[in-house]
């Protein structure tokens, strides 16, 4: 099995990601449903037909700074008015500000409603805010993934991988252990001992913990209570699975820039738990690098845990890891 790899190097727009990660998952779904009525159609010939799947793709970016919802925290209706009389209109000559007053917004975000705009088309128009770390808007996305509201932005790396789990051995709880473990793999490549605990995430401990550095032989589970400080979110996790074609995926955090934007909501539901980053964590280095290594992980570990030949599992392996241009993609 050959996996194409796309990295955009530039922030780019949400909306741009979510229309290609659609049109993936789309042709996935549709070969899927091709290969079922194949083998439910009884013919009185034997016709052999060969049809080669889409290669699974992962997709790594960073977005302009965009508020997402997943499933267990979307609101009623993302496109019916609201009430627009309990805020003045601004007085500056702002569109996006004006529809900020109809948006739909969970409670998680309602307390923020002046910090958001709704999603920007894409090509984004380059009167988009750009400043990091300060209280410019962020758009608001909501979306089929699991868990509740997060933020993606500038210094993070969010990598979507659009794979069909059967294909590759997976069950829905493997696909999760393997996105984790795939980041805790990249945490110990810099020296960082990653953990997963009953929260969703990957986490790390401050450098001042004892343990923040240890290397584990395997993946370390904690209760988050072996210690009076609690470990940090370093990466979220959230998935979408239709007929076991997965989407969406994971934010890993590579500087501190996105804290603030954390520091703004209740991030995954968690009251109380703060979020950092391999920059906070005393490691240097940049999102191209990271998104590198996590897609080498990742592969490693499916050859590793899932493949038939030289892994433990009974999926196909990946013989080969490939780049490739957005344009190339949209011509299928």
């Amino acid at each position: 099995m050959r996996l194409a790899h796309i990295h955009y190097p530039d922030l780019t727009s949400f909306t741009r990601i979510s229309h290609l990660q659609q049109i993936l998952t789309t042709r996935l779904l549709t070969h899927k449903k091709l290969l079922s009525s194949a083998n439910d159609t009884t013919t009185t010939t034997t016709t052999t037909t060969t049809t080669t799947p889409p290669d699974p793709t992962i997709i790594t970016f960073t977005p302009h700074p965009v508020y997402t919802t997943g499933r267990r925290d979307l609101p009623p209706s993302n496109t019916s008015p609201r009430d627009t009389t309990a805020a003045a209109p601004s007085s500056t000559n702002e569109p996006q500000s004006q529809n900020t007053l109809s948006l739909s917004l969970p409670p998680p975000l309602e307390q923020i409603r002046s910090l958001l705009i709704p999603p920007t088309p894409y090509p984004t128009p380059p009167s988009f805010p750009k400043s990091p770390g300060s209280p410019e808007k962020a758009e608001y996305h909501p979306t089929l993934r699991g868990g509740q509201t997060t933020y993606h932005g500038p210094g993070q790396m969010v990598a979507y991988t659009i794979l069909d789990l059967r294909r590759l051995g997976l069950t829905p709880r493997c696909h999760i252990r393997l996105l984790e473990n795939s980041v805790i793999d990249v945490l110990a490549s810099y020296g960082v001992r990653g953990l997963v605990t009953e929260d969703p995430g990957v986490w790390v401990h401050s450098p001042q913990h004892p343990s923040a550095s240890l290397l584990p032989s395997q993946q370390q589970h904690s209760n988050g209570n072996d210690d009076a400080q609690l470990p940090h979110k370093i990466t979220a996790v959230g998935v979408h699975l239709r007929r076991n074609i997965s989407s969406f995926g994971i934010g890993f955090n590579v500087t501190q820039e996105p804290m603030w934007w954390f520091r703004q909501i209740v991030a995954c539901g968690l009251e109380g738990r703060e979020a950092t980053s391999l920059a906070g964590v005393g490691v240097r280095t940049d999102i191209p690098t990271v998104a590198g290594r996590f897609v080498e992980a990742f592969v490693r570990r499916v050859n590793r845990d899932f493949a038939v030949q030289g892994g433990k599992g009974k999926g196909e392996g990946i013989e080969e890891v490939y780049t490739v241009a957005e344009e190339d993609l949209l011509r299928g």
